[in-house]
């Protein structure tokens, strides 16, 4: 069943709502993506997300042992937060591979710039060909799980 929107006001909260649900999906897939390459190549989760909410919010983790749950508290949201740019995409009529690729470059280019912004994670001139492959992996997982969840939303 397809709900017509038959203003710009129902589109766009088509959109947001899609977007997010999208946003949840990309987020679930990429969580598993590194729980897998994490078990592989025995890494340790990022510490990223706390280190971009302190000094964003100037809030710490109230204990050392809750780090790994607030961080990932802020992935969860972060990723989910991420839909509504996918939502934003399907605004213009884009869908599949063409969305999801626009969709990948906002998405890794925004970390490429922002952690290392923030101190949160070194500069991708200063990483290892396959960390940069890596991280870019995880991405696209991301992007793509958002983008067909956001389609199929749509039909």
């Amino acid at each position: 069943m397809k709900i017509v929107e038959e203003n710009i006001v129902g589109a766009i909260s088509s959109a947001i709502g899609r977007g997010l649900l999208a946003g949840l999906a990309g987020t679930a897939a990429i969580t598993l993506s590194q729980m897998i390459e994490m078990r592989i190549n025995k890494r340790k989760p990022s510490e990223a997300p706390i280190k971009v909410a302190e000094q964003v919010t100037e809030v710490k983790p109230a204990a050392e042992e809750s780090k790994e749950k607030v961080a990932q508290e802020i992935h969860w949201a972060y990723g989910t937060c991420w839909g509504l740019a996918r939502g934003l995409i399907g605004l213009t009529g884009l869908k599949g591979l063409p969305a999801i690729g626009i969709h990948f470059a906002a998405i890794w280019g925004t970390a490429l710039i922002m952690l290392p912004s923030f101190k949160a994670g070194p500069k991708v001139t200063e990483e290892e060909p396959k960390t940069i492959a890596v991280d870019a992996l995880h991405h696209a997982v991301y992007a793509a799980a958002a983008g067909l969840a956001f389609d199929a939303l749509e039909r």
